[in-house]
């Protein structure tokens, strides 16, 4: 193989190379000149933004009613998927000497909408617990909750 052959297979082979490190490194996205997709976050008590949180407090206003040991499966562009407990306080015989009583539950987020206190990122709004086992007294199976902003 003559000096000029061998190295033009040389300089094939590094273009290739580096044409192929640069596709690995840029998203789909710039490639593209698509948008790239906004993060899905849920949004806490506290106006933060949270990605597969292991807890995450319902009840706002008095603590009585919380996710905890969440362990997520999924969490995409359109919905989340874990599952973990719900621990509620039961208010017998009134909430500050209630027990709290965990139950376990399939947690599913889903429905994002554009977040408007961080326009970059897009937030579930809804939250539906499917109760596995035992549920609260007067709970039904199925709990559908829309989520604050």
């Amino acid at each position: 193989m003559r000096r000029e052959e061998f190295r033009d297979k040389v300089r094939t082979a590094v273009v290739l190379c580096a044409a192929a490190a640069f596709a690995v490194v840029v998203p789909a996205s710039a490639s593209t000149g698509a948008p790239a997709p906004a993060q899905v976050v849920a949004v806490d008590c506290f106006s933060e933004a949270q990605t597969r949180p292991t807890d995450f407090l319902l009840a706002c206003g008095d603590g009585n009613n919380r996710l905890t040991q969440l362990e997520w499966s999924s969490w995409g562009p359109t919905a989340a998927v874990a599952k973990g407990l719900d621990v509620v306080n039961d208010c017998e015989p009134y909430c500050a000497a209630g027990t709290f009583r965990s139950y376990a539950v399939t947690v599913r987020l889903d429905r994002p909408e554009a977040w408007e206190a961080q326009p970059e990122l897009e937030r579930f709004t809804q939250l539906r617990l499917t109760y596995t086992d035992d549920r609260p007294p007067r709970v039904p199976r199925e709990v559908t909750y829309e989520l604050w902003d």
